[in-house]
């Protein structure tokens, strides 16, 4: 943490100079007019409205009419000063002092990724954000802005650029670390998001539509521990903030008053459907309590460590056989041989309807049914086989990076053996890590 000196500039204010201005050539008064009683009342009724109207208009005018004396009024209040300030954890800041402390921390992220309608590689401009957690390199971002990016490029706000490395990510969570190869950079301060409550004001940092860089916004915490499900089905703990999110701020850093990271940015909520109404300040932010020790992990080791694997490949059951007879739930495509699907039993072609006594329809309710277990633990699975139901009790594996390279290579083995044979897949087989 880094401290600097920080003195909140002076409340006394300049004296108010003035200006004096005079026509110098007035205007010869006309020849006097007997005027009546009641004119003379008005006039001086108009006198009087007169000044009662300079005198409402904050002196902006002293006097007026023709041969007066004329005064502006100029500020001679001092400008306020932003430093950058202590992230102590117990004084608040300015928002404009958050800022100038953080933006230095903060990070564009860009890459190699395929856009196009050919399928060729081809460069974005800045895809996500980022910030810098250690002097020495390492940087936290949402696994999706890395997702299938390839030459992965960080920028910071002085303009300096680093090749990054991707140490490795956590897709269930949305979180990926990023290494650059310095010393010496200024990493942000992190926080508690279980200090947060509902109300508190809450600024982001980040690049949203990948071109508006280093962009600050602000709004208040409007709801803790929303239950969000994502586009690919996962459902992940959230702040809810007004906060403008975007696009492009996808990774970056949430900060309370304090200076302090409590979230990283990663949803919008939008319209869908049918609905032609727009929806407004609906932004989402992964709370940083719910994933500090995967960072940690993910540091050391490069994954996320006591994340349960079974080793087998699943794929969903097609509508068609479903209105034959056969059960939802996740269809077992293969199983890795020596795993603990293969030691309790799993079969190629079992269909997973249960874990304990949750019901399973496809795999993303498989993913939310085993998601809080550990290596180690076991759970019953409920699977259909040859039109009967079997029970098979399963102790979990650890989802190491070994263990993932294993599946990519049972599953680009069954997919050359099914090309060989020129019979399609069940849908797009994909490794299942039982990390959800």
């Amino acid at each position: 943490m880094y401290y600097s000196d920080y003195n909140r500039p002076p409340q006394e204010q300049d004296p108010i100079e003035s200006y004096h201005y005079r026509v110098s050539d007035p205007i010869p008064e006309p020849p006097k007019k007997r005027k009546g009683a009641a004119a003379k009342l008005i006039a001086v009724g108009l006198c009087c409205a007169l000044v009662g109207g300079l005198a409402g208009g904050l002196g902006v005018w002293a006097a007026g009419g023709l041969g007066a004396s004329t005064t502006i009024y100029q500020s001679g209040r001092a400008p306020t000063v932003v430093n950058i300030a202590n992230v102590t954890g117990r004084d608040l800041l300015t928002v404009p002092e958050v800022y100038a402390t953080n933006v230095g921390s903060t990070v564009g992220i860009s890459g190699n990724v395929s856009t196009n309608v050919f399928g060729q590689t081809v460069r974005n401009a800045v895809s996500g954000s980022g910030f810098i957690i250690t002097q020495d390199g390492y940087i936290l971002t949402n696994y999706h802005v890395i997702n299938g990016v390839s030459d992965i490029k960080v920028t910071l706000y002085d303009g300096t650029s680093y090749d990054a490395e991707l140490i490795g990510g956590e897709e269930d969570n949305d979180i990926a670390v990023l290494k650059v190869d310095a010393q010496g950079l200024t990493p942000v301060v992190i926080g508690s998001s279980s200090d947060l409550h509902v109300g508190d004001q809450v600024v982001a940092i980040g690049n949203p539509l990948g071109e508006l860089t280093f962009t600050l916004t602000g709004g208040y915490v409007s709801a803790m521990d929303r239950s969000i499900t994502m586009s690919d089905g996962t459902i992940m703990n959230m702040i809810q903030t007004d906060t403008a999110i975007n696009s492009g701020n996808s990774g970056g850093p949430l900060f309370n008053l304090y200076g302090e990271v409590v979230g990283i940015t990663t949803a919008k909520l939008s319209s869908s459907g049918g609905s032609s109404a727009s929806v407004e300040g609906l932004g989402f932010a992964i709370p940083i309590n719910d994933v500090v020790d995967m960072i940690s992990d993910i540091m050391e080791h490069g994954y996320v460590t006591g994340k349960p694997n079974v080793g087998i490949l699943l794929d969903e059951v097609s509508n068609q056989a479903v209105r034959y007879g056969i059960p939802a739930g996740a269809y077992v495509s293969a199983v890795l041989p020596g795993a603990a699907g293969d030691k309790a039993g799993l079969q190629e072609g079992d269909i997973i309807t249960a874990v304990n006594d949750a019901a399973v329809s496809s795999v993303s309710a498989l993913q939310s049914a085993v998601k809080d277990f550990k290596a180690g633990e076991s759970a019953r699975f409920t699977v259909y086989r040859d039109g009967a139901y079997v029970d098979l009790a399963i102790t979990f594996d650890e989802n190491s990076q070994q263990r993932q390279q294993e599946l990519n290579e049972l599953n680009i083995q069954l997919q050359e053996e099914q090309q060989a044979q020129q019979q399609p897949g069940n849908g797009g087989y994909f490794s299942w890590p039982f990390g959800w």
